[in-house]
């Protein structure tokens, strides 16, 4: 009798831990659940519908969808300008499975951001609240919750692999600052948040690098802090004013510096001039031929950029991130003659 009831006793102890160990969660599962649950609602499907030709010229519609972040009980939201850019129609549907027609509000090519907003009841709008980018630190953990091939408010996770890296917009400009991730971000994901593990949002979804056009666990986010500085021009004018030379400038490289036979061989070549612009009124001179170095159509016979403010160009690029940083005044040295010359 004694043995029997030794051997059931056992049986429940381990009936008990074995039940412990399979339904038993980590703390950092704790934490991807309660970030989850504090965020899934405030992340929307925006679908986009535009017009496009045919060979025929026939036109036809086509639908896009990517992903976006209720920033606000106003109804205004958060996402990619590529996800909504040359939509004829805006539609966002919300956690509840409920669609509302969006209105664009704002669009920042520059740094892929847009505002749309819905005219919504406040009661069905969850604001997810907007954290600092500022202190990040590689190997941080970050959660990323999106659309992902139509897959409603998917959730990833993933650290920061890098801080400070630097993308190419679809319009040609640098985005600074950028926020690389290994947690998995697919086509759909575009404008969705990507969450700390207080549940605010550091970044905004934008783009991949992938041979297969799905994740390989390098993508990049928009710092929330560029968000910040931007939303309210958006919202305010619909655009972001950023500070302009007036000028079409172009690299100088070391093959196009030995063709041109000049003795510097790295800095911006201004290529064109807009009348009445500021780097018309310093006396800067534009292109005069066109010509071509190796596989590269250039514009050559301009002046050359190759300091700022005493500092080397190393690229065009150069240039152009001094005068986002300096809108004020831009002191520009150069080559022909040697000459300072300001911008105003």
């Amino acid at each position: 009798m004694t043995s029997k009831r030794f051997s059931v006793v056992v049986l429940i102890l381990l009936i008990s831990l074995w039940t412990t160990l399979a339904f038993s969660i980590t703390e950092d599962e704790k934490n991807n659940i309660a970030v989850y649950e504090k965020a899934a609602d405030g992340v929307v499907n925006v679908t986009s519908i535009a017009v496009q030709m045919d060979f025929f010229f026939n036109a036809f519609p086509t639908q896009g969808s990517g992903s976006g972040s209720m920033i606000d009980t106003k109804g205004h939201t958060l996402t990619n300008h590529h996800v909504v850019a040359n939509a004829q129609k805006l539609e966002v549907t919300l956690a509840d499975g409920s669609k509302w027609p969006a209105k664009l509000i704002g669009s920042d090519p520059d740094n892929d951001l847009a505002v749309i907003k819905i005219e919504a009841p406040k009661e069905k709008l969850k604001v997810i609240p907007m954290g600092d980018s500022k202190n990040l630190r590689i190997g941080q953990k970050v959660l990323a919750i999106g659309n992902p091939f139509g897959f409603e408010r998917t959730l990833t996770t993933g650290v920061i692999s890098s801080l400070g890296r630097t993308i190419r917009s679809e319009v040609g400009t640098l985005i600074e600052d950028v926020i690389q991730t290994d947690a998995a971000i697919n086509p759909g994901n575009s404008g969705g948040p990507l969450l700390n593990s207080d549940g605010e949002i550091v970044g905004i979804n934008s783009a991949i690098i992938s041979p297969s056009g799905g994740s390989v666990g390098i993508g990049f986010a928009i710092p929330v802090n560029t968000a910040k500085k931007v939303i309210p021009e958006l919202i305010s004018k619909g655009y972001v004013t950023y500070p302009w030379i007036g000028a079409t400038i172009q690299p100088l490289l070391p093959e196009i510096a030995k063709f041109m036979k000049v003795s510097v061989e790295r800095g911006a070549m201004i290529a064109e001039v807009a009348k009445g612009g500021p780097a018309e009124r310093a006396g800067l001179k534009g292109g005069s031929q066109r010509v071509q170095v190796g596989n590269m159509i250039v514009v050559v016979g301009g002046d050359i950029v190759v300091k700022v403010d005493q500092n080397d160009l190393k690229t065009h690029d150069d240039l152009i991130r001094y005068i986002d940083a300096h809108p004020d005044l831009l002191k520009i040295l150069k080559r022909a003659g040697m000459r300072e010359e300001a911008v105003s």
